[in-house]
């Protein structure tokens, strides 16, 4: 698998964040108003807009216009690009493993 690090790096940054995992672990029962979003996390408005900003940006969740409210949802296809990007970066890569920098 090709990585793009820059996307790679959005991905993980989503996760890295306790209220990120607060509203990922919501909307993980399924998809929830923003409003109820706002009342679970117990966060400001602007606040929950900048997390849904970066796990949207990632792909881990979408979100739905609804009226004036977003509905959000996790991203099945997010998710599984996430694992993906993980076992890449974990994955040991025989190809270009180089045995011969401490030579005795």
């Amino acid at each position: 698998m090709q990585m793009d690090e820059k996307k790679t790096a959005a991905v993980f940054k989503a996760f890295c964040d306790e209220n990120r995992i607060k509203i990922i672990k919501s909307l993980r029962s399924g998809e929830k108003c923003a409003c109820k979003l706002l009342e679970e996390i117990d966060v400001t408005q602007p606040t929950l807009s900048h997390h849904m900003k970066i796990l949207c940006d990632a792909g881990i969740t979408v979100g739905r216009k609804e009226g004036k409210w977003t509905h959000y949802s996790i991203s099945p296809e997010g998710v599984e690009r996430a694992k993906e990007y993980l076992k890449a970066l974990t994955e040991p890569d025989i190809r270009s493993e180089d045995k011969s920098c401490c030579k005795k």
